[in-house]
């Protein structure tokens, strides 16, 4: 056999045999795929552009009044029942706005019963007298054991003259019946007056406390002699459905 006859044969077997231990295969070349990264560009995209729509909502904020005590139908609303909040803005409510403050201290009234939490709408409030026909607003000055504790404004109460000169005292009808003065229900000037407001430190210790009652109008003449001889008694009754 030739020399190059035998060097062919050499190389075909060294072929055969595959590449010699320790030595890497090539790597086939990576199949780029277009479709999947534009994909993944595109979430990208859409999750950093939903981000900054929430941002921009975050910030779309206006500052409204919130109210922070009872303040009842027809009462001036005091600066100690107001205080800011931070609402989303919406064209569909009308906040009141928190730099509108003075106005609605000064010339407006709640239209019904505020309640504290409420956030505080254009609705709620009138520039008009917010009482019903007949009825009126009585002061009536309390003393200590005359009223019960924690009473405040909102709270449902009756009313007894508990004086000597109260109805059943002056009742000659009664003293020949010999029911004897304040009995029953006679001594009952309302059972169903709604405190307006609660003024002063609440009759603390031995001070008085000055009321303000919402009454029918037809009680007020003997409300008001009650009151200025000091013989009022007001108890929380439930109120009316």
């Amino acid at each position: 056999m030739r020399t190059e006859d035998r060097v062919s044969a050499a190389a075909k077997k060294s072929m055969a045999a595959g590449p010699a231990v320790g030595e890497r295969l090539p790597a086939p070349p990576r199949e780029r795929k277009p479709a999947l990264a534009a994909l993944a560009a595109l979430l990208v995209l859409v999750g950093a552009l939903g981000a900054t729509i929430l941002v921009m909502r975050a910030g779309d904020r206006v500052e409204a009044i919130k109210i922070t005590e009872r303040v009842p139908m027809g009462q001036r609303i005091p600066e100690s029942a107001l205080e800011p909040v931070l609402v989303a803005e919406d064209d569909a409510v009308s906040y009141v706005r928190w730099e509108q403050r003075q106005t609605v201290m000064e010339g407006l009234r709640p239209a019904t019963d505020l309640v504290a939490g409420t956030v505080l709408v254009g609705e709620m409030l009138t520039g008009e007298p917010t009482l019903p026909e007949g009825e009126v607003m009585v002061g009536v000055s309390l003393q200590p054991g005359q009223f019960p504790s924690g009473l405040e404004a909102g709270d449902t109460v009756a009313a007894y003259w508990v004086g000597d000169d109260g109805p059943a005292a002056n009742s000659e009808q009664d003293a020949a019946d010999g029911s004897g003065a304040g009995s029953g229900q006679e001594s009952l000037l309302t059972d169903s007056a709604q405190v307006a407001a609660v003024h002063g430190d609440g009759g603390v210790g031995n001070s008085t406390l000055p009321v303000t009652l919402r009454v029918d109008q037809a009680v007020v003449a003997q409300l008001t002699r009650a009151a200025a001889s000091g013989e009022v008694s007001l108890v929380v009754v439930a109120a009316a459905e």
